[in-house]
């Protein structure tokens, strides 16, 4: 017996997920973490980080099986150390939208967009104020990059991964020379250069070290030394691997506590869009990326507040059990909704350009105001920013043959593919491993590495993977399509409430 390992850290939980000789999931385990905002920073602890994977692999079976294995975790965000590898800062994660004035000058230099979420972006805010522990930064990374490097001793990111650090050549499938140039020129005044700082870049297939006694031993030796790693990816990576869409013209949606698009190109843009990253498949393909900070949170927390009265009148519904039904009862609700709006906003969004963000539900004296029409206007709230963007890449021309989605929201059957496709006008597919995620995707690129016999990653999973995998395809409804973009026209007008709340609040 073979198994194949994949670890994700996401946003809400630790995950880990081992795939049989077929390459179906196996087993998992998880733990569940959420970030903090401390001093003005979202942040998670990263001696959490070793506490929540020991408790993930604890929760596998046959761990003596695994054959490969990689990490994969939240794209982005920013961990500097350094020459020993101490960390010279908290972590700052995707989720912190501080660094617009790093963010808007190297998009105007490098004629390249660069979100607030990126590495550099961090890494140039952070010179820009001055911080003082610039001047002894060594390494910068990822969530994926650390955890790999601690396991494996090899400095080194999948090119998907490297894509949300630094602007990638898609020739070279290496961070881009003129940008590195670029970045030197502004930073000439410090002691380090940027070449010196970032990982290594690698595609998929290649070998990216082995566990190494160091990290069995951060492990609790649940795994055994010698293992082959595949290259660390990002969540985005990941999840176009797990839907199959890693070829151009297919795209997918993963959303769960954010909500993005991964639409793989078959020409370069025809302009420069902030609304709009441009990443790489992990095998190196240019992909328009559409990412939004908020997606199930507020969801999340009138779910609470929902089992608070369930609880309070002596019912006792499990956690599953109230998401399955209230999912299921938005359902009743009107297309438009009844007129009821909601911002999801617990963050900022680059998409409509906010830094902060104000949760808020608002409704005219006229609107239906029902719990079904409420839950429904929450559903449609997790997928208007990313409609937004989308509108932007139909606009170019873009076109997307399929359009698979994953993720939490995604779990309950029909409700959130039936929205999204509505969303979208497009028909969603789920597939029926769609609520693994990311951590399934590290497995099969784990798979790939020790298997690829001289297949594209795309002629790997369309033959190896995914050739027999049940799924339902939903095409968008005319009622509900209209619906949705009624909605979205309230959405967008009453964006300056949600500014002027901003301000105000």
């Amino acid at each position: 017996m073979k198994t194949y390992l994949g670890i994700e850290l996401g946003s809400t939980r630790i995950k880990a997920v081992a795939v049989d000789e077929q390459l179906a999931p196996a087993s998992s385990g998880d733990y569940t973490w959420k970030s903090t905002y401390e001093n003005g920073i979202w942040t998670y602890s990263l001696d959490e980080v070793w506490t929540g994977l020991k408790a993930a692999l604890s929760g596998l079976q046959n761990r003596e099986t695994v054959a490969a294995m990689g990490v994969s975790a939240m794209m982005h965000g920013y961990l500097a150390f350094d020459e020993n590898w101490n960390l010279l800062t908290p972590f700052r994660t995707w989720q912190n939208t501080i660094t617009a004035q790093a963010a808007q000058r190297l998009t105007a230099e490098f004629g390249f967009n660069i979100p607030q979420r990126w590495s550099i972006a961090h890494l140039y805010q952070a010179v820009l104020n001055g911080e003082d522990h610039v001047p002894r930064i060594a390494h910068i990374t990822t969530l994926a990059g650390y955890v790999h490097f601690m396991l494996t001793g090899v400095n080194a990111i999948g090119v998907g991964e490297a894509s949300g650090m630094f602007p990638i050549d898609s020739e070279t499938n290496d961070y881009d020379e003129e940008m590195l140039r670029k970045f030197e020129a502004l930073t000439a005044d410090q002691r380090w250069s940027i070449r010196e700082l970032l990982p290594q870049v690698l595609v998929a297939g290649e070998f990216a070290g082995v566990l190494s006694d160091r990290g069995a031993a951060l492990l609790d030796n649940l795994l055994a030394p010698g293992i082959p790693f595949a290259p660390a990816e990002g969540d985005a990576g990941t999840g176009m691997t797990a839907t199959n869409a890693v070829a151009p013209r297919t795209g997918n949606v993963s959303a769960g506590t954010s909500i993005f698009s991964m639409v793989v190109l078959e020409r370069p843009l025809k302009r420069v869009y902030p609304e709009i990253d441009l990443v790489t498949t992990p095998t190196g393909k240019a992909v328009a990326m559409v990412h939004c900070n908020n997606c199930t949170n507020d969801m999340n927390a009138w779910v609470g507040v929902l089992k608070e009265v369930a609880n309070l009148f002596g019912a006792q519904p499990t956690t599953n059990e109230l998401y399955t039904r209230l999912y299921q009862y938005s359902l009743l609700g009107e297309p438009d909704c009844g007129g009821v709006l909601t911002y999801n906003y617990l963050a900022g969004e680059g998409v409509t350009h906010l830094d902060e963000g104000r949760p808020m539900v608002v409704r005219r004296p006229d609107s239906a105001f029902t719990l079904a029409n409420f839950l429904r206007s929450q559903l449609y709230a997790t997928m208007s920013t990313l409609k937004i963007g989308m509108d932007i890449l139909a606009d170019e021309g873009v076109a997307i043959d399929s359009l698979t989605g994953h993720g939490g929201l995604f779990k309950t059957p029909v409700v959130g593919q039936k929205y999204m496709a509505a969303a979208c006008n497009a028909p969603v597919t789920v597939m029926e491993t769609a609520g693994e995620g990311g951590p399934y995707g590290m497995a099969l690129l784990a798979a790939y590495m020790a298997e690829k016999n001289g297949m594209t990653l795309e002629q790997f999973l369309s033959s190896r993977v995914f050739a027999s995998t049940k799924s339902v395809t939903l095409a968008p409804e005319p009622e509900d399509a209209a619906g949705f973009n009624a909605y979205l026209t309230r959405y967008k007008n009453g964006l300056a409430a949600q500014r002027t709340a901003v301000e105000s609040i």
